[in-house]
């Protein structure tokens, strides 16, 4: 397990926020949804030459989903089985419970949490705040100017947080993200 370990806690170093991107709007709240926690995490583990997969299991009420980590030495890290049952049975209800049980089984192996975890936070509105227009164009120019993966990351994190819920404002540095992203790929 030498090469596996090494190379995932050189990885953890990288990963960034599960953002709160999608919107449940029967809750009127933020979420992380599948892709924003894959995101968060698939960069770094790729770089450290760790495959990230998530297995399926046979069940009746629901699913069951299991994160490995497989290194390219062939080492594998194994994360422990996670049950969700379907409050549906119908296609949706079990693809709805997949997509959960991934997301919580990916957080949960990889140590992180959305960038702000208060549920009775989410639960009420919040008032939007608007951020600091000069300090948000300082964070994007730090976005611009990241030179690999790593310095984007810390970038990006900085950024959103200082973004707070303005709206615009996540909407901006989320953009140059992604698009600094397609630049150093």
């Amino acid at each position: 397990m030498k090469n596996i370990a090494t190379a995932l806690v050189k990885a953890q170093k990288a990963f960034g926020p599960a953002l709160k991107t999608s919107t449940n709007p029967h809750f009127r709240s933020r979420y992380a949804d599948l892709s924003a926690c894959v995101e968060a995490v698939v960069d770094a583990l790729n770089a450290n030459g760790i495959f990230l997969l998530q297995k399926n299991y046979d069940c009746a009420d629901g699913v069951m989903v299991e994160t490995v980590f497989v290194h390219e030495s062939g080492e594998m890290l194994e994360c422990g089985i996670v049950h969700f049952p379907a409050t549906k049975r119908d296609s949706q209800g079990y693809a709805s419970a997949l997509t959960y049980a991934r997301r919580y089984s990916l957080m949960s192996a990889c140590g992180i949490a959305p960038e702000d975890d208060d549920g009775n936070a989410a639960s009420k509105k919040q008032p939007e705040q608007k951020a600091n227009h000069n300090a948000m164009q300082d964070h994007i120019t730090a976005i611009q100017d990241a030179k690999n993966v790593e310095e984007l990351q810390v970038a990006f994190k900085e950024a959103y947080k200082s973004a707070g819920t303005d709206k615009e404002w996540l909407e901006a540095v989320t953009g140059a993200k992604d698009l600094m992203k397609r630049k150093l790929k």
